[in-house]
């Protein structure tokens, strides 16, 4: 091994050290602890839905002085063994029917509550798939066939709950509506830009403030085909989600109680304790993959050649969730295609290294969390016969970074705080 594959070795290694202190960050315990309500006179509910919600019914369960009952759903292979709260596994980012059978499942377990009741609401991202519940008139067909066109459509994620809302049962707050007049607490694991409640797993138990209209002109500006059925209903003003001065809201509550933003200051402090500089570009940056990766190689390349706006060594983090236009059946998520590109970027460039990964350990359709690369990367990968550009045309990203075995493997994580970014700069 030369002092050059040293190096890059010791800067991998670092990278995912910040990795895991941001997903640390996300996990939920100490947040739920510090805002335990009050006990209710009357009956304790627990619902939840997401790729976190496992953990934090786990947590709940830990710090609630009697016991809890209750149901979550989360994504196959993200259980989390609980004592008195169910969990039910269920199909991510499409859903499947064990998603149909939770969403119906909880609906029934918050029927006929009263005032003295509480129902304990924990959402964390990855939720909208595990909750399906078509709206009257609606079928199951109809709701797996909206979602695999807003993956595929490019829309972001507060754009695609938006629209998610229109279609459904128990999304945009209809669940609080199931509840009332029982009082909910919801608590959040944010994985959207901006960390909106509303937004995080279409908010079952939140209102959106967004419109019917709204919904419609961005089916028609992202070009979205919807099944005749739902393009009829959301032609319409029926099935409408309840708005934010619904009086059944008043007595509700909502905390975030972990994001983006928070986990990439754990990271930042892990490069600051290495004695590097850290600098957090962004928590909220949306965008297609591709091209948010190509704007990150501008930034790092002006650091590295340059030493402006940022003087190096330094590390430079963000986080946000992107977006791929799916056009091609390859292998791998929004985290290996922005790296891609970013690499493509980058090549040529020394001193650089760079880590794209999911929060939650999937990124897409592999099971790989993102993958690692530096100024050489998409070099390597042409003398092992592949095309960077051609793999990113046919959205085939993780396929190139496993040709050169850098791919970041870390199974699920059990919380899901976005996209984590890193990019070290000697």
């Amino acid at each position: 091994m030369t002092a050059h594959d040293s190096l890059i070795n010791e800067d991998r290694t670092l990278l995912e050290k910040m990795f895991f202190a941001a997903v640390r960050s996300a996990h939920p315990g100490e947040g739920i602890k510090a805002l335990l309500p009050v006990r209710p006179t009357g009956r304790v509910v627990v619902v939840g839905a997401g790729k976190a919600s496992a953990k934090m019914a786990k947590a709940l369960e830990e710090a609630w002085p009697s016991p809890l009952s209750g149901l979550v759903a989360v994504p196959y292979g993200t259980t989390t063994e609980c004592e008195h709260i169910e969990v039910i596994e269920a199909a991510h980012p499409v859903p499947d029917l064990q998603g149909l059978v939770a969403a119906s499942r909880i609906q029934e377990l918050v029927q006929g509550l009263s005032e003295d009741d509480l129902v304990i609401a924990l959402i964390s991202g990855g939720g909208s798939s595990l909750l399906a519940a078509p709206a009257v008139g609606l079928t199951f067909e109809d709701e797996r066939t909206i979602n695999d066109a807003l993956l595929k459509s490019g829309a972001g994620i507060t754009v695609m709950n938006l629209i998610r809302n229109q279609f459904s049962r128990i999304k945009g707050g209809r669940l609080a509506l199931a509840c009332a007049p029982a009082r909910v607490l919801t608590l959040v694991v944010s994985d959207v830009p901006g960390d909106d409640p509303a937004v995080v797993a279409s908010g079952p138990t939140i209102p959106s403030s967004g419109s019917r209209e709204e919904a419609r002109r961005a089916v028609e500006l992202h070009g979205i085909d919807l099944p005749p059925a739902v393009a009829k209903l959301l032609a319409s003003e029926e099935n409408l989600p309840p708005r934010p001065d619904d009086p059944i809201f008043l007595r509700n509550t909502v905390h975030v109680i972990a994001s983006a933003s928070a986990s990439l200051d754990a990271a930042a402090t892990v490069a600051v304790e290495a004695g590097l500089d850290a600098h957090i570009l962004s928590d909220g940056i949306e965008g297609e993959a591709s091209v948010i990766g190509l704007m990150h190689a501008a930034i790092v390349r002006e650091v590295a050649i340059r030493d402006r706006p940022f003087k190096k060594p330094c590390v430079l983090l963000s986080g946000g969730e992107t977006t791929v236009t799916i056009r091609g059946a390859g292998r791998g998520g929004r985290n290996t295609e922005f790296l891609l590109a970013f690499a493509e970027g980058i090549k040529g460039i020394p001193g650089v290294t760079g880590l794209a990964a999911d929060t939650d350990g999937i990124d897409g359709n592999g099971t790989q969390a993102g993958a690692f690369c530096d100024g050489a990367s998409t070099l390597w990968m042409r003398r092992a016969g592949l095309d960077p550009q051609t793999s990113l045309k046919g959205n085939d990203s993780a396929t190139a970074f496993a040709s050169i075995a850098a791919l970041f493997e870390t199974g699920p994580t059990g919380t899901n705080v976005n996209d984590f970014r890193a990019f070290l700069i000697r």
